[in-house]
């Protein structure tokens, strides 16, 4: 699960709600919808929230007031907001109670990748500072490609799979995505689920808020 702390202000950080989500994932491991619930100081109570998913994806007001967080560091905070112990996540699920869907469709062949391959994208929303980008690039083991519109690369094998990713900038101060070329083997394909989920998480610990995963290949 992904926990976030909601604050009152994008000036005053401190948290005055708990948010937390599930991306629900296809067996291709794409993204079809986001399951959540917010618990606010003020209610006291859990409700589910694919309202509040929708906006801090869409809405940079309101992005500034969230920040992506641990569940420790979410037990912290719903603990000091009088919340108690932050409950186990089997009973977290049972506040979802309405998904946010997710754009479903056949991945688009671009012609591009090559036999026995796929190319991912994963979304984000948000700004990365000189520090968050220098996160991800340590986290995602990113190497300088000399093009000004993808900030680094990467490559790896496991499992008989191949894999290659690069970080990059969507528009000015948009958005963010790693897309991740893989070239299938032999192997489970647990390994491409484990890849892409260390991925979205790497860059969601620098700030960064995840969209969505599409395949386009």
């Amino acid at each position: 699960m992904d926990y976030y702390l909601i604050s009152t202000s994008a000036y005053d950080h401190s948290p005055a709600g708990v948010l937390v989500e599930e991306f629900v994932l296809c067996e291709d491991f794409t993204a079809a919808g986001i399951d959540s619930a917010e618990w606010g100081s003020e209610t006291g109570e859990w409700l589910p929230a694919p309202e509040v998913s929708r906006a801090i994806r869409s809405d940079g007001a309101l992005r500034r007031r969230v920040t992506p967080v641990s569940r420790q560091d979410a037990h912290d905070a719903y603990a000091y907001l009088g919340g108690g112990e932050l409950p186990e996540e089997d009973r977290l699920r049972g506040h979802f109670l309405r998904r946010q869907p997710l754009p479903a469709s056949a991945p688009l062949h671009l012609g591009t990748a090559p036999a026995k391959a796929r190319r991912y994208r994963i979304l984000f929303a948000g700004e990365l500072g000189a520090d968050g980008l220098a996160g991800a690039q340590a986290a995602l083991r990113l190497e300088p490609t000399g093009d000004p519109r993808v900030v680094g690369k990467a490559s790896g094998n496991a499992d008989g799979h191949g894999f290659t990713w690069e970080l990059r900038r969507i528009g000015a101060g948009i958005a963010w995505c790693v897309d991740v070329t893989v070239r299938l083997g032999a192997g489970p394909m647990a390994m491409l689920g484990a890849l892409l989920h260390h991925h979205r998480q790497a860059v969601r610990e620098q700030g960064l808020i995840p969209v969505t995963v599409e395949r386009f290949a």
